[in-house]
């Protein structure tokens, strides 16, 4: 039987009138899991409702890549924007999952619109709904029904599904576990779209768990979830390819797929980490070194929406204060679930990424840049003042061979490249070489050759504050650190300049010459100095307005200003540590038998 308009939340206090004029003239369509509902660029169709199902809005990207831009769920109306401007989509939606949708045709819409002014009044109420909603958590935002999948059969993938609700818990958050028993005791019949939409409207969670298997449970948690998790062996090797290219599997398809990468004490790693990650086909890699760890602790949060992103500018010396802003957030008890950086800013969160602690990262950072002069390798001008092999030593010396995908926690590094116009976003390969191509400054540090086609530089040199990076990654709070200087150069230094001889004289080796800040404000001075300051959840700038990104020896008091400044913002109103909604909180289903959804 075809549903009602009524049956949508978003219309539950239209007028009857308004309702049963819209039931008249609605469509019921059922769209299978991957099937495109609207396209970015086209012209509107309609108002469609979505009944039952999951659907999502992505954004076409480059090379055919879609970018993620929410989930809609039951009771959401979509392409309303659209059709009420008259103006193509700008964002393609595509079923998640077996849906059920009513549309509006164009005509009806309009004819609607005229007769009842109250239907109006009701998508204006929607659409302020959601506006207000923008940026923050909701439904619409983030995943909720997870397929975990064990890719070798000595993976208790239960007993790591109850640990993730158990960490749940913890932070308020209920989460229930779908097995293939429960298939077989529900049946699929029992297991509709309006079972899992029930399912999804009690938990904040919903884990479908499967092997890998030629079954019909397997191919129902791929069809069902909004994300897939694929839990691996760290000590074993994936096979390819690993699912059938014809595995059908909507979030497969936009690359919402995740390795969860399993550690077993002291294993050998007989495949690299990449491997994994091409074989499942993953936008993502985590590790779980333990079971109840804060790995497992880092896996909730990002599952209840609550893990926190830390993103650092570069700024030279200026960068020393993201040391003293990691100590004070890192004291005040708060967790790091993904770290970033351009150039130092980079630097700094690699050392954090690397699990350092917080007097490590000062030491190592001190004997590198303080103690020594990396910098200090001068060189007659062909593509730098310097040769950079201080720089490189330094990198090697600390960061070794370490991989990206091999940290601690997820971690991304930016760079410019030069061929292609546009910025490179290192999310894997050799740690030290994505940190040697951030912290390049043109005409400084000799350029990274990466490859054939790409001159790799700084990352300031086209986004100096990547907040915008980091939220392609990360659906939680940002703590941004921006400590770049607005006005970046003292006219001072350029009035009758010494020669080079005569700048060392005065200055020594160890004092970078102002040729350094010029040729930083130079390769900069199109960006935007607030690029990124809106888009952080929290934003820490130190105050160091005598601070010079040349001024390498003045480290103490640049670490004791970004101490001071995290301090000070986390005295001010963020929600980092609010406390879960009464509603938010109740009891897990753990192993309660599971009921078919009336």
């Amino acid at each position: 039987m075809k549903p009602s308009i009524a049956d949508i939340t978003s219309m539950h206090d239209a007028p009857p009138d308004v309702v049963a004029a819209m039931d008249a003239v609605s469509e019921w369509f059922s769209v299978p899991a991957g099937w495109p509902v609207l396209h970015a660029g086209e012209p509107p169709e309609g108002v469609w409702f979505l009944v039952s199902g999951s659907l999502a809005a992505f954004r076409p990207g480059d090379r055919g890549r879609h970018q993620l831009l929410g989930y809609i769920r039951p009771g959401e109306p979509v392409g309303e924007m659209a059709m009420i401007a008259r103006e193509p989509h700008t964002a393609s939606v595509f079923a998640m999952r077996d849906s059920e949708l009513l549309r509006l045709p164009p005509a009806a819409f309009d004819l609607l619109v005229h007769a009842h002014p109250a239907m109006m009044e009701q998508m204006a109420r929607i659409m302020l709904t959601r506006a207000r909603a923008n940026g923050k958590t909701s439904p619409r935002a983030d995943p909720k029904v997870y397929a975990l999948i064990s890719t070798s059969p000595t993976i208790d993938l239960n007993l790591r599904a109850r640990t993730l609700q158990a960490a749940l818990k913890r932070l308020g958050a209920r989460a229930v576990i779908v097995t293939e028993e429960d298939e077989r005791r529900i049946s699929a019949d029992g297991m509709n779209n309006a079972w899992f939409d029930a399912l999804e409207a009690k938990h904040d969670a919903v884990f479908l768990v499967s092997p890998i298997a030629d079954s019909r449970w397997f191919r129902t948690c791929l069809r069902q979830a909004d994300r897939i998790w694929f839990f691996a062996r760290a000590d074993a090797r994936p096979s390819l390819p690993l699912l059938p290219p014809e595995e059908p599997s909507p979030a497969r398809q936009f690359r919402l797929v995740d390795v969860v990468l399993l550690h077993h004490g002291m294993d050998r790693k007989a495949a690299t980490t990449n491997e994994w990650r091409l074989a499942c086909e993953a936008a993502r890699l985590f590790h779980w070194r333990g079971l109840e760890d804060e790995d497992a602790a880092r896996l909730a949060r990002i599952i209840a929406r609550r893990s926190i992103g830390l993103v650092l500018s570069g700024g030279g010396a200026r960068a020393y204060a993201h040391i003293g802003v990691v100590r004070a957030l890192r004291e005040a008890g708060l967790p790091f679930d993904v770290a970033g950086g351009t150039s130092m800013g980079a630097v700094v969160a690699a050392c954090m990424a690397m699990g350092w602690s917080d007097d490590e990262i000062e030491a190592r950072i001190r004997k590198a840049f303080v103690e020594s002069n990396p910098l200090g390798d001068y060189v007659i001008p062909v593509v730098g003042l310097v040769r950079g092999r201080r720089v490189e030593d330094r990198l090697q010396e600390n960061f070794g061979e370490t991989l990206i995908e091999d940290l601690a926690i997820p971690f991304f590094a930016v760079s410019t490249d030069l061929v292609a116009g546009d910025i490179r976003v290192h999310r894997g390969g050799l740690l030290r070489k994505a940190l040697r191509a951030s912290i390049s400054l043109p005409g400084i540090l000799p350029p990274v050759v990466d490859g054939e086609h790409s001159l790799l530089v700084d990352g300031a040199v086209l986004k100096n504050f990547p907040v915008d990076v980091l939220k392609d990654m990360h659906r939680g709070p940002i703590i941004g650190v921006d400590v770049a200087r607005r006005d970046g150069i003292d006219p001072e230094d350029f009035r009758d300049p010494p020669g080079f001889l005569g700048w060392v004289a005065a200055h020594g080796f160890q004092s970078a010459p102002p040729i350094a800040s010029l040729l930083m404000r130079a390769a900069t001075l199109a960006i935007d100095p607030w690029e990124g300051r809106s888009g952080a959840d929290v934003l820490i700038a130190p105050e160091m307005a005598d601070i010079d990104m040349r001024d390498w020896k003045r480290f103490d008091e640049v670490v004791a200003a970004g101490y001071e400044a995290a301090v000070a913002a986390l005295q001010r109103p963020h929600g980092l540590f609010q406390a879960p909604s009464e509603d938010a909180i109740g009891d897990l289903a753990g192993t309660a038998p599971l009921e078919a959804a009336e």
